[in-house]
């Protein structure tokens, strides 16, 4: 019988290697304004794509550079594999060093196994439903930070950052509560920084399910906190989540993101 998470990180560790084969030398283009895609991307997918059907050739694959629209496979098969080959494009065509590789498996609409491979590190995160998180094979565990001002979170924003935009909202409401914030560019590592206490929260209202699904079960099987960025039950197909170390920490942030700030008027008077 196949393993589901020796499979799952079997394939996500060629699709990493495929990426650092052509870090620096990789063709780029736009799909859209400020939204990057290389042939790295459509390489290292090509290799997942391969090994996961040639060990489960009865189970669906939907990978981000094939996905058209807003995907139903995931909800709909008995058995689909979400792929995100490249997560991180942008860093990745400049040659920094930050990006990664993101795998989840679905049964039945559920996320049964996830993994995050920085290829660059050689850390690889897994999680299995019900069986924790892993780094390399050793368990791991969201922080204990419960308050703002203690906390480093990570944000998200979309390829081009319009002015007035419900995320640049979101952070100029945020920043001065956090101890600090970072835009690592890479919401799968984010969330996987989460779920080890790298980062104590992290969240965006751009993102896609290839982005986030595997980071997601990562953070609930670290003990952290998923949620919508409005404090209800993620719904994986909007791709908006806040991830938080603590549940004290996500009801903290949830009153933030969801509070209208004072115009400078009101605050000077």
């Amino acid at each position: 019988m196949v393993s589901y998470i020796d499979l799952c990180q079997r394939a996500i560790r060629a699709g990493g290697a495929a990426l650092v084969e052509r870090l620096g030398n990789a063709n780029v283009w736009q799909k859209s304004p400020a939204d990057l895609v290389t042939d790295a991307d459509f390489a290292a997918q090509e290799i997942i794509v391969r090994t996961l059907r040639r060990a489960l050739p009865t189970h669906e694959v939907l990978g981000e550079e094939d996905a058209v629209g807003e995907p139903s496979a995931p909800f709909d098969a008995e058995f689909c594999w979400v792929v995100d080959p490249l997560d991180g494009t942008t860093n990745f065509a400049h040659a920094v060093p930050h990006f990664s590789v993101s795998i989840a498996l679905f049964h039945r609409g559920e996320i049964v196994v996830g993994s995050v491979f920085d290829p660059i590190r050689n850390e690889l995160f897994s999680a299995v439903k019900g069986e924790g998180a892993q780094l390399n094979g050793h368990s791991i565990r969201a922080s204990s930070v419960a308050s703002t001002a203690d906390a480093l979170a990570a944000v998200g924003f979309p390829p081009r950052v319009a002015e007035g935009s419900r995320d640049l909202k979101a952070f100029l409401r945020t920043v001065p509560r956090f101890q600090a914030m970072r835009r690592t560019g890479s919401a799968a590592l984010n969330l996987a920084y989460v779920a080890m206490g790298r980062f104590d929260a992290a969240w965006a209202y751009s993102t896609r399910i290839w982005d986030i699904a595997a980071g997601v079960l990562l953070v609930s099987e670290s003990g952290g906190v998923v949620r919508s960025p409005g404090g209800g039950e993620i719904e994986l197909r909007s791709g908006q989540f806040l991830a938080s170390a603590t549940e004290k920490l996500s009801q903290e942030i949830t009153l933030l993101l969801n509070t209208p700030p004072l115009d400078v008027d009101q605050v000077d008077q």
